[in-house]
């Protein structure tokens, strides 16, 4: 793992993503949308399916706004979007990933587009960073939530098939290989540890500590992309502030 903790930058994003709670909810709308259409409207036979409902929930998205995506889909409606990623690098040579779900791919990229380029970023061609990242399964256990110490974590996610623990004050944090996410998550579910966060998401294999005369428009650049209607995730190699000091 690049030794950075992913929770620290989650909770120091929350407000500004509860301030646009509604747009979430309409970008977790397209998700479920799309993903019970290709797969089928029901979470237990859907595997992607029960992941962004996962997703959803841990969002506080209404049951109601959750069904009537999924009903759209049984429906037959004719929407469809189409899941497209941008590369790039934003200001400080940090690499970014953007992955969207868009029903016009030209908007889509122009909007991206300029959120890096008036951000001091650059835009790359395919591939170009997205090596630098893994696809890994992503774990919260809150500690002030879960009464098990350090040794035990440890032994039972191992027992499981998870990867690897890092340990904060205030949280434990669990990777796994995509294909094991679902056991140790389910697995953790039945070993009674009340879970704060869990996804599939990807992991960057280093880091890079943004300058400080950089952080202003590397945040902007990164608010402005999440601010698109059309951008599902930005992904970012970005070190948090503990790796700074």
């Amino acid at each position: 793992m690049s030794g950075h903790s992913k929770w620290h930058n989650i909770q120091g994003r929350k407000g500004a993503q509860d301030a646009k709670r509604g747009k979430i909810f309409q970008k977790l709308s397209r998700e479920l949308f799309m993903a019970a259409k290709s797969g089928g409207a029901d979470p237990d036979d859907n595997a992607a399916l029960r992941l962004i409902v996962d997703k959803a929930r841990a969002a506080n998205m209404p049951k109601d706004n959750i069904k009537r995506a999924l009903k759209k889909a049984e429906g037959g409606s004719e929407e469809h979007y189409d899941e497209v990623t941008y590369e790039g690098y934003a200001p400080g040579g940090v690499a970014v990933l953007v992955k969207t779900l868009t029903d016009n791919k030209n908007r889509t990229a122009s909007a991206v587009r300029v959120a890096f380029t008036r951000n001091g970023g650059s835009m790359g061609s395919s591939g170009s960073v997205a090596y630098m990242f893994d696809r890994k399964g992503y774990i919260v256990l809150d500690r002030t939530k879960n009464s098990q110490d350090e040794d035990t974590v440890l032994m039972d996610i191992m027992d499981l098939g998870a990867d690897d623990l890092q340990t904060s004050d205030d949280a434990y944090e669990i990777y796994t290989e995509a294909k094991e996410f679902a056991a140790v998550r389910d697995g953790l579910i039945e070993k009674g540890y009340e879970l704060a966060d869990s996804e599939l998401t990807m992991i960057p294999q280093n880091t890079t500590p943004v300058p400080e005369e950089k952080k202003e428009q590397f945040e902007h650049m990164i608010d402005q992309l999440e601010d698109d209607e059309d951008v599902s995730e930005v992904y970012t190699a970005a070190a948090d502030n503990d790796d700074n000091e």
